[in-house]
């Protein structure tokens, strides 16, 4: 993704590369926060100020890089605050370089490439990656992580506007276009830079390709040469995908991408995927013993009634992704619990109940309810020993609280 808007200037990354620079970040590696006054006050007796200040900021910056690279590659990458906000978790980017290896690729031109994330990935599995830019410090810093990670071999990185690159000598093409403007986040597909119909134009051009979009992107703006897949980490979802070209399946296995027209939802770690069958909505039920949550890229990918035919259960209410059942059957798809009160909404008839049975750690979930689960909490005021899970949504329209805990297959 094209790194806009960066304060930071290209002569601070240079001085960082250098033998004192890299010294510096070996020096001030886990400075804490309360730290840095102390740290920064020593180290600029022997060094310059600035040299020191953005030490300490680079060595921020790879903390909070560690939750999507890992501590060991994090330590040694370099990084923009932009970068690390919008930069591929690494586990994505391996999923994604491994269904490309899948297919034969050996070489992709990674069009957006940001600070280099999924060109790591990707030359990790193996193969030859084009990372272009268009931002020089974004592009050199993909430059510098590519040498930092010992990749230079296999990764090229070029400054240039995506839109003036040949792609014809690669395999693939990979998009990732900024879905960031100076006002925030961008919703608008054609608002991404660049908008989404050129990313679409430079896919159909490739034997393969793959564009990453956001996750709240409208079904009816996926082209229908697209196979579209959803991705979730760890039950957070991450992105969503846009497969075209030959070597497209039918979605069903983990060794394939999803062909035209195919909706699937993909689960890390694992893979677990799950493939859309075109079923029909769920029909509404009463409250049954147990109750699924499904994943969120389930739910992203409108696979709810998948997982509704997979556990036997029907919908809570016809506008909520709450799926019901009489019994618990095992699913990788969605998060069973086990069902023990029924309640309209009502907060002082909640806090009874949660005292009387010595709730203290309470979990609130929400789908469908205005009500914000910390002042939901604050008003309960849960004490004891006893732990429980409140969703508050709506049965066949009307406002309800649903008491359980999350059930065990026996």
């Amino acid at each position: 993704m094209n790194d806009l808007a960066e304060p930071a200037p290209l002569s601070t990354l240079a001085a960082l590369l250098t033998p004192e620079g890299r010294a510096l970040l070996d020096e001030v590696r886990g400075t804490r926060p309360e730290q840095e006054l102390g740290v920064a006050t020593r180290l600029r007796r022997d060094h310059p100020a600035g040299l020191v200040s953005a030490a300490l900021g680079q060595a921020r910056l790879r903390q909070r890089a560690a939750a999507k690279f890992g501590a060991v590659d994090a330590e040694r990458m370099f990084f923009t605050p932009n970068g690390v906000e919008q930069s591929t978790r690494a586990t994505v980017a391996a999923y994604r370089a491994e269904r490309f290896r899948a297919l034969g690729v050996t070489s992709v031109a990674d069009l957006c490439c940001g600070i280099g994330g999924d060109a790591i990935a990707l030359a990790r599995a193996g193969i030859r990656v084009l990372a272009v830019d268009r931002d020089p410090l974004t592009a050199a810093v993909a430059r510098a992580n590519a040498a930092a990670l010992g990749l230079s071999e296999l990764i090229e990185v070029r400054e240039a506007d995506v839109t003036d690159v040949d792609t014809a000598p690669y395999d693939a093409v990979f998009v990732d276009p900024a879905r960031r403007g100076g006002r925030g986040r961008v919703f608008d597909p054609e608002a991404y830079s660049p908008p989404l119909s050129w990313a679409v134009g430079a896919a159909r051009g490739a034997p393969h390709a793959a564009l990453k979009i956001a996750p709240g992107i409208p079904h009816e703006t996926v082209p229908a040469e697209a196979g579209a897949e959803w991705i979730s980490d760890g039950g957070d979802v991450k992105e969503a995908v846009l497969w075209f070209g030959a070597g497209a399946g039918t979605g069903t296995g983990t060794d394939t991408v999803p062909g035209p027209g195919t909706v699937r939802a993909t689960l890390l770690p694992g893979p677990r995927t799950l493939t859309g069958r075109g079923l029909p909505d769920p029909p509404v039920r009463p409250v049954g013993d147990y109750l699924y949550e499904p994943d969120g890229a389930v739910i992203r990918a409108h696979l709810v009634a998948e997982v509704a035919e997979e556990v036997g259960g029907g919908l809570l209410d016809a506008t909520i992704a709450y799926v019901t059942a009489d019994e618990l059957r095992p699913t990788e798809y969605a998060t069973a619990y086990r069902i023990t009160d029924r309640l309209p909404f009502n907060v002082k008839k909640l806090k009874a109940l949660l005292r009387e049975r010595e709730v203290g750690v309470l979990t609130v979930k929400k789908r469908g309810s205005a009500v914000e689960p910390e002042e939901l909490r604050r008003k309960v005021k849960p004490q004891g020993p006893n732990a429980a899970t409140v969703f508050l949504t709506r049965v066949a329209g009307a406002p309800t609280m649903l008491i359980g805990h999350p059930a065990q297959p026996a």
